[in-house]
């Protein structure tokens, strides 16, 4: 009987041990949908919402203007990754062609950085 019940103690333990453990992968770490604030452009401070999301190994997704006053979504032309720990989206204005997005994970939900190297941006996971 003491066998039975070692046996089932094991295994109930290695069952909830494997729930317990994170099994997200790090490269993963940017898709879903985050809210990015670029502060200090000529109009105010700016708010895009994007959904990230990874096909065939590349992330890929667009920005879109949660206002509604520019009902066009941006297509985002490219996103370079670092690690899991950098990220930079890049995509096209009309008024300044290509402008490169640069955000770094600051915890699990923010990302900070710089649009163009000049204005301070921030993001947040939006959690659904």
């Amino acid at each position: 009987m003491k066998k039975v019940s070692l046996f089932l103690f094991v295994f109930f333990l290695s069952i909830a041990s494997k729930g317990i453990s994170q099994t997200t992968n790090p490269s993963d770490f940017f898709v879903g949908k985050w809210e990015i604030t670029i502060s200090g452009t000529p109009t105010g401070n700016s708010v895009l919402v994007t959904e990230l999301s990874r096909k065939d190994g590349k992330l890929t997704g667009e920005l879109k203007d949660p206002s509604g006053t520019n009902p066009q979504a941006v297509a985002i032309t490219k996103i370079e990754e670092e690690e899991g720990k950098k990220l930079t989206i890049y995509f096209n204005t009309e008024q300044a062609g290509e402008i490169a997005l640069a955000l770094e994970k600051v915890d699990d939900d923010h990302l900070k950085g710089m649009l163009m190297s000049m204005l301070e941006s921030t993001a947040v996971r939006i959690k659904k």
